[in-house]
């Protein structure tokens, strides 16, 4: 057995059976590994950015690590950014990265690049498999860190994977979450039982029986509840935990957060601005706000929620969203009119994959009483996430419909996300909202003291010059394609692209 059979085996035995793909000449072994392993779902990927975020996709909505397949340190680097947004969803990834054979590497052959030096930013385990004999083990142990919510990149020398003396091993178990010192949880309950309380939430209190869980905390204290601005997955709509979030603009995130001088995080980190701005602060809470954390991202937030109820007694039925679908306005498809089409057609079990930035903020309101559904966020910052992540999420979902909320800027970064869409027949509504600029940084230019803009930097931000012709591309790549401008018809083309079964793209006017 060669290196890279062994290292196929040793994940499919430690639960990583989905593999997305961008193979080149160092990493054809393991490609000829994944074609005699039929339970390694193999997914390929046109660009390594779609590739590192369809894993980030499909931990969130699994609880399980995929692996990616990239190319040397340049087709690493392709997929840096959302490997980014993935560590700070605390997703779990396990990137397999080729390497040129270990004599090759001093003869500094062109694609020669220090790869490890470029994964460590991205990864929380990094390491080099220098023998066929190691990679077993290696595998195994960076698939314990990536089920852990981690990134792991293990590098695989074109030597090492067709070397003989590979030897699978068995997986490691994944240590489970510490429950939170009973100190802890005694100072939380009495910060929550003060007045001007808040319970923030973070990755691993977010999902329904969490919400349940601080729902039932802030019956019993009168405290409130909210989440970060963006969650990696958001349990969300009628008969779930209603919950806010802490403002994307400072100005409203410092009015949000003006009243709580205490404030537990279960999973989050204090507030801070996304970016500095002249003459506003980065912090968002007020002078001499006390915090208490129970509990890092990841599993055991929810487990800290479970302990907070229970010493609080807190065991009545929280208030939860009731349903409701708001009516759809006879009107363009503006903020407004967007968010009453989706209120209106979000069916049960879906996926929303929200990367709207600009035209997104006002979503929240009208699709609260929706059926069921999760909704997940961009933690990272970083564009060009969303597609990508609705790959795998939709992968990941067996079936469930999956709509994808995207920037005509933000899709840009990632339209190759479409053709594997296409390929794998995934149920994914793409709405690409085409307001032809990177409008949020129109208002960016306001917020960092920018005046007197002219033509030529205005026009640093315009999409208009060639506009591009997403019907055009859809198609090209296989995807059924419309375009809206009223709301009424946009609620029509949502429903035509759930209804397809497969990928569906709807240009939005806005």
């Amino acid at each position: 057995m060669n290196g890279a059979d062994s290292l196929v085996k040793t994940l499919l035995a430690s639960g990583v059976d989905h593999c997305f793909a961008n193979p080149g000449t160092s990493e054809m072994h393991f490609v000829a590994a994944l074609d005699g392993a039929a339970e390694m779902k193999s997914v390929l990927a046109l660009h390594e950015t779609v590739a590192t975020g369809a894993a980030d996709g499909f931990f969130r909505i699994s609880g399980r690590p995929a692996a990616t397949l990239l190319h040397l340190g340049p087709g690493l680097a392709n997929g840096l950014s959302n490997l980014h947004n993935a560590k700070k969803a605390h997703s779990g990834v396990l990137n397999v990265v080729g390497e040129h054979a270990l004599p090759h590497i001093a003869l500094d052959a062109p694609l020669t690049a220090d790869i490890e030096g470029i994964a460590r930013p991205v990864s929380h385990w990094v390491r080099t498999s220098r023998s066929a004999a190691e990679v077993g083990d290696d595998a195994a142990e960076a698939a314990a860190a990536a089920s852990s919510g981690q990134i792991a990149t293990l590098i695989l020398p074109g030597d090492t994977a067709w070397n003989e003396g590979g030897r699978p091993a068995a997986a490691i178990a994944r240590p489970e979450p510490e429950a939170p010192e009973a100190e802890t949880i005694e100072a939380a309950v009495k910060m929550l039982r003060e007045p001007g309380a808040l319970l923030l939430l973070g990755p691993g209190a977010t999902d329904e029986a969490a919400l349940r869980d601080a729902g039932r905390i802030a019956a019993a204290t009168g405290c409130a509840l909210m989440t970060e601005w963006s969650n990696a997955r958001l349990a969300r709509g009628a008969g779930r935990v209603a919950v806010g979030r802490v403002p994307y603009p400072v100005d409203q995130a410092l009015e949000a957060l003006r009243p709580f001088r205490r404030i537990v995080l279960a999973g989050a980190k204090p507030p801070v601005a996304f970016f500095a701005y002249p003459d506003k602060p980065g912090v968002l809470t007020q002078p001499g706000t006390e915090f208490a954390k129970v509990a890092e991202p990841g599993p055991g937030a929810a487990e800290a929620l479970r302990a907070l109820a229970d010493a609080l007694g807190a065991h009545d039925a929280p208030k939860t969203a009731g349903p409701g679908r708001p009516e759809i306005p006879a009107g363009p498809t503006d903020p407004n009119g967007i968010a009453a089409a989706l209120g209106a057609t979000i069916p049960e079990g879906c996926i929303v994959v929200d990367e709207s930035v600009t035209t997104g903020r006002a979503f929240f309101g009208l699709t609260a009483g929706a059926p069921p559904h999760d909704w997940l966020n961009n933690r990272g910052g970083s564009i060009g996430y969303g597609m990508p992540l609705a790959v795998g999420a939709a992968l990941a979902g067996k079936g469930r419909p999956v709509l994808a909320l995207v920037g005509d800027g933000s899709a840009m970064y990632s339209p190759q996300a479409l053709w594997t869409m296409a390929r794998e027949g995934l149920p994914v509504t793409v709405l690409i909202f085409a307001n032809r600029s990177y409008r949020i940084l129109r208002g960016e230019l306001a917020n960092v003291g920018v005046s007197n803009v002219g033509p030529r930097a205005l026009s640093m931000l315009s999409l208009e010059d060639p506009a591009i012709d997403w019907l055009a591309m859809a198609r090209s790549m296989g995807v059924e394609a419309e375009r809206v401008s009223e709301a009424p018809a946009l609620a029509a083309a949502i429903r035509a692209g759930l209804a397809s079964g497969g990928p569906y793209l709807v240009e939005v006017m806005c």
